[in-house]
């Protein structure tokens, strides 16, 4: 069968069963394999077969379920399972760039990936311009002749401005670009990245596909081309590889992403409802409201708002940092797609190392909390961010 239904494909997709016939996904911990001879460990390494395995570096089976499972999931012929999500992003960049290419980002982004962009493409010669994510007559001027690849957060962190995955695909390809799309906020239960156009899709599976706040893991998904000739290389020689400890997590978490992440987009919806009705709040950006400005985008691209929710309160960093302090239920904390509801304060600490003038660009305010949206009854997080607000 192919036509497996999203829940089906999250419990069932990439299963591999040893001689013993175990029901729970088994876990390989072991670095390396052994080979029945010489012979064989050579044919081995000239070219492994569809389920042999050389070093866990290179692969490992309970990895290679987790990848199968999340490929499947996403709608690509391949995946590479990473060491963190951001190991996922350098990896997907730096791989397929060198000295002289060019890349196209917009620039509303995780500071870790600015960094990557800035910092280290451009330290190697890679020629990187960025543009307002959402303006798709700027993206038209930088894409050019030439231009190698284009990045961007599907929905940016942590102000939930969301990119049109298809026209920006459509202006790529027309110059031969390859699209690279992070897709954390959006989920891959919510996403439609590769339909809508995208060639490469990134996670931080550290969010909602652990989902328990236990493990770091990345993972990149695209064609088993481009997997396997330009990614795979590339990680299997630097060292970024998940661990198939970190994998076997992965897998018992995917049995109930889209349960969970459903679950969490309906709570955010009512706080974020709940959070624009409150004098106290000067600013709710949720894009599952009518009032965010890219309320239709965000319906056609992802058919949902999303587990996160960023709201403003007046009074800035002091009223910010009394309210967090106040909060019973939600911890402060800088993940995301948690069980738990985690309030983060941006300026302070994901995007710290920010200039203030780009902090006020991409509109990170001493007044902006993102609040990521956990599994708890969302009457009670809704009481809790009042009482917190009446004692900021």
């Amino acid at each position: 069968m192919t036509d497996w239904k999203t829940r089906t494909k999250l419990v069932h997709e990439g299963t591999r069963r040893s001689q013993y016939g175990e029901m729970a996904e088994a876990i390989f911990l072991t670095q390396g394999f052994a080979y029945e001879s010489a012979e064989s460990a050579e044919a081995r390494f000239i070219k492994a077969g569809e389920d042999e395995f050389i070093y866990a570096r290179y692969g490992n089976p309970t990895t290679r379920m987790f990848e199968e499972r999340i490929a499947a999931l996403e709608g690509t012929e391949d995946a590479f399972a990473t060491a963190s999500g951001m190991a996922a992003v350098n990896g997907a960049l730096t791989s397929m760039l060198r000295a002289g290419d060019h890349v196209v980002s917009s620039r509303a982004l995780f500071g870790s990936c600015l960094y990557i962009l800035e910092e280290v493409l451009t330290r190697y010669g890679v020629k990187v311009t960025f543009v307002d994510g959402a303006d798709l007559d700027q993206w038209r001027a930088a894409v050019v002749p030439g231009t190698k690849a284009v990045f961007f957060e599907s929905m940016s962190n942590p102000t939930l401005e969301l990119v049109d995955i298809r026209s920006v695909s459509e202006i790529a390809h027309a110059v031969g670009a390859v699209v690279i799309v992070d897709n954390v906020f959006a989920t891959p239960i919510f996403s439609r990245a590769v339909e809508q156009g995208a060639d490469v899709v990134v996670y931080s599976t550290t969010k909602h596909i652990d989902g328990q706040g236990r493990a770091l893991g990345g993972v990149v998904c695209g064609t088993k081309e481009w997997i396997r000739k330009v990614l795979e290389p590339y990680m299997k020689h630097t060292g970024g590889s998940m661990s198939p400890f970190t994998a076997w997590m992965h897998l018992n978490g995917m049995a109930t992403l889209d349960l969970r992440c459903r679950a969490m987009a309906d709570s955010a919806l009512k706080v974020a409802g709940a959070l624009e009705g409150d004098a106290r709040v000067s600013k709710v950006i949720y894009p599952g409201l009518a009032s965010h400005p890219q309320h239709d985008l965000a319906m056609a691209q992802m058919g949902t708002g999303g587990t996160l929710v960023t709201f403003e309160v007046a009074g800035g960093k002091d009223t910010a940092f009394r309210f967090m302090n106040a909060l019973e239920i939600a911890k402060i904390s800088n993940n995301l797609g948690d069980a738990k509801t985690i309030a983060t304060h941006p300026a302070t600490t994901t995007h710290q190392r920010l200039p203030q003038e780009q902090k006020d660009k991409l509109g990170i305010t001493p007044g902006l909390i993102r609040l990521s949206v956990g599994l708890e009854d969302a009457d009670d997080l809704i009481a809790d961010l009042r009482q917190a607000l009446a004692t900021a």
